[in-house]
């Protein structure tokens, strides 16, 4: 990443959390990732050489422009979905500011729906930030739509652990992927897709 970029990205988080404190609704606050989990997406998309990214939960597009610097490092793409039309606007501008807006395409969507009309291995990697419950509806198809040794990284598994119980007994249960726990920032979960597909999901 360049100084440039690196500089305005910090800049971003700290103004993200001045944002957050005077916001007593959890919904009005845009609730970014820790640096230390939006380095750590940086680095494996670089790790795993992934092109394809997807990106469920934009907000004001923190994480987004860690995601873009890398995608711009492998060629690829991102796709992020996020919900509100204000967060998406919000992240165009940051993109577009550091000139990384060509390697995002950003919408305003439901990740449900963005999931469902996803093909089956169409994602190298994919980033779950979104609304926690609705997360253990979110898990055949997320299986689905990774690439057979694809990887699904899920935020706030340690701030967070009561709303994503149910979504950790299905990938614990699934004989179909492989995972380990990055307890950094608010705790990540790398979940793999299996390269051998046909093993039987319970």
């Amino acid at each position: 990443m360049d100084p440039q970029t690196s500089r305005y990205i910090d800049d971003l988080y700290e103004s993200g959390r001045a944002h957050d404190a005077a916001q007593p609704d959890r919904l009005d606050r845009l609730r970014n990732v820790e640096p230390d989990t939006a380095r750590l997406l940086g680095v494996l998309v670089r790790a795993t050489g992934a092109r394809r990214l997807l990106e469920l939960g934009t907000s004001n597009g923190y994480s987004t422009l860690w995601l873009a610097d890398a995608a711009k490092s492998m060629e690829g793409l991102v796709v992020s979905v996020d919900i509100d039309p204000a967060r998406t606007a919000q992240a165009r501008a940051h993109l577009a500011e550091v000139r990384l807006d060509s390697f995002v395409e950003l919408h305003t969507r439901d990740a449900a729906d963005t999931l469902r009309d996803s093909a089956d291995g169409s994602w190298d990697m994919i980033f779950l930030d979104a609304e926690r419950p609705a997360y253990a509806g979110y898990w055949p198809d997320l299986v689905r739509v990774l690439r057979p040794g694809g990887l699904l990284v899920i935020d706030n598994v340690l701030s967070h652990a009561e709303e994503v119980r149910d979504l950790r007994q299905l990938a614990d249960s699934d004989r179909s992927v492989s995972q380990a726990l990055a307890p950094t920032g608010a705790g990540a979960l790398l979940i793999v897709k299996d390269l051998d597909t046909t093993q039987t999901r319970l």
